[in-house]
Formats: structure tokens, C-alpha cells, sequence
């Protein structure tokens, strides 16, 4: 699968998306669409044909509030039609702002308030790994949301348990919802604080395919350990005018800036 050509599409799917609904976070959608891309076109073991297959892999968005991302890497993989996009965030649509898995083929779990998505990704590691299953359980987190205390216990779980069946990765766009990570609560030395816990660390470039796919594949069950890839990205990646700028987590493109967006992911501009 054309890696390149999957996250453009999400992109440009995320931004209609949420302008014609009049929802947020497309700053949030931009940051994590190549490592959504890489996942679902290279390293999730997942079959549209039959979603519900025992074995396989789980992925969990805990950054919920990007829904719309991981909605159009699931229309795109053949899970349910493109059209359904168009009615995202309105009335009557069964594409609610934040990720939800009712009657929506391929999502394992409804998220939105933070901080949930790691702690259930680590007991579906666990249950898997007492039944000796071979399927992976792969969450993706904001790096806002590791303020969240539920998460490190989570880590610190896993940690104990070994769970080697269990990626955690962090979109490290640096910036949350009303200010940057640093001034609200700051996470470094951020690799480190994961390897006391007991993790395997690597960090990425999370807008680099090549290294996301390699780094992810090569480090995944070559320990005992759970793996955590720490992902460095851009909020509103894509875009100049969105790109590290935190008004792009609540805002939403529309009229002219809408129209300057969609040129620039289409390569107009």
C-alpha cells in the first residue's frame, strides 16, 4: 500500500470531514496521520472482510478526540464505505466527534475522555497473553494525555506483566489542548520515566514512514518487555498555517481557510 498516498487521504478526508460538520481538532488528526497511515497499511493485521476475526490485532486510539482520522483510514481500507465520511459530526451520522465503536466496523473501543485507552490496551494484552494468543494490542496516546495518572499505572502494569504483545505510541507534537506540553505539565525526561518502568523505548520521527514502519516492526516482540515508541510529530501537520499552532486543536477550517487547506494537502499551493 502506497504509504504517502493513505496519509494524504486521510488528511484531506479529516478535513472535509470536520469542516462540513463543524467539529475540531483538526491539528490533532494532522500530527497522527502518517502514523495511522503506516499503521493500517503496513502493520495492523486486520481483514475489512472480517473485522471481528479472533486473531486479530487490536488498535485503540486513546486520543479519541481525532476520530475522524482513524475513520478514514478504516474507509479507505475497505471497512465501510467513503461516503459514510460525509455525514461525520451531524445528525443522525454514526460518526460521532469522538472515536465510538457502536455499529462501526473495526473500532475496538469508544474513547474521548483521556487517559482510558492504555489502561484497557494493557488488560487486553494481559488477557491475551494468559490465553496464548498471538495477536498484538497497539494504543495510540496523545502526549497531553499522559498527564493522566490512570496511564501510568498502566505502564507500570504492563511493565510487571512483560506484556511483549503491547505497543503504546505517543503522537509528541508538544502541544495540548490550550498551551504547549512544557508550560502545562512537562513530561521529560519523557524516554527515560518509560524505561524505569520497565518499557523497550525507541523514538521516531512520526512523520517519517520508513523509520515509523521499521522501528515499530523491529522492536516489536524482540523482548520481554512492552514497547513503547515515543513518536516526534507536528501538530497541524500538512498545513503552514495549522502546522505548531494551538489554535488549530479547537478550530475549524472554514470558507477561505478551508479552501487554502484543502490546496495545500492537494498540492496546489
Amino acid at each position: 500500500m502506497d504509504l504517502a498516498s493513505l496519509a494524504k487521504k486521510i488528511r484531506i478526508h479529516a478535513l472535509r470531514m470536520t469542516s462540513k460538520g463543524g467539529s475540531s481538532h483538526i491539528g490533532s488528526v494532522f500530527s497522527m496521520a502518517d502514523i495511522v497511515a503506516v499503521l493500517y497499511g503496513k502493520v495492523l493485521h486486520v481483514n475489512p472482510e472480517n473485522p471481528k476475526d479472533p486473531n486479530r490485532d487490536r488498535f485503540i486510539l486513546s486520543k479519541g478526540h481525532a476520530g475522524a482520522g482513524v475513520y478514514a483510514a478504516l474507509a479507505e481500507r475497505g471497512f465501510f464505505s467513503t461516503s459514510v465520511l460525509e455525514t461525520h459530526y451531524q445528525d443522525g451520522s454514526i460518526l460521532s466527534g469522538h472515536v465510538s465503536h457502536k455499529d462501526i466496523p473495526g473500532v475496538e473501543l469508544s474513547t474521548g475522555s483521556l487517559g482510558h485507552g492504555l489502561p484497557v490496551g494493557a488488560g487486553m494484552a494481559y488477557a491475551a497473553k494468559l490465553d496464548k494468543k498471538k495477536h498484538r494490542v497497539f494504543v495510540l496516546l496523545s502526549d497531553g494525555e499522559c498527564d493522566e495518572g490512570s496511564n501510568w499505572e498502566a505502564i507500570l502494569f504492563a511493565g510487571h506483566h512483560k506484556l511483549s504483545n503491547l505497543v503504546a505510541i505517543i503522537d509528541y507534537n508538544k502541544i495540548q489542548s490550550l498551551a504547549s506540553v512544557q508550560e502545562t505539565l512537562a513530561l521529560e525526561p519523557f524516554a527515560s520515566k518509560w524505561q524505569s518502568f520497565g518499557w523497550n523505548v525507541v523514538e521516531v520521527d512520526g512523520h517519517n514512514h520508513q523509520d515509523l514502519e521499521t522501528k515499530i516492526t523491529e522492536n516489536l516482540a524482540t523482548t520481554e518487555k512492552p514497547l513503547c515508541v515515543i513518536a516526534h510529530t507536528t501538530k497541524g501537520k500538512g498545513v503552514s498555517f495549522m502546522e505548531n499552532s494551538v489554535l488549530w486543536h479547537y478550530r475549524t477550517a472554514k470558507g477561505e481557510e478551508f479552501e487554502s487547506a484543502l490546496a495545500e494537502l492537494e498540492g496546489k499551493k
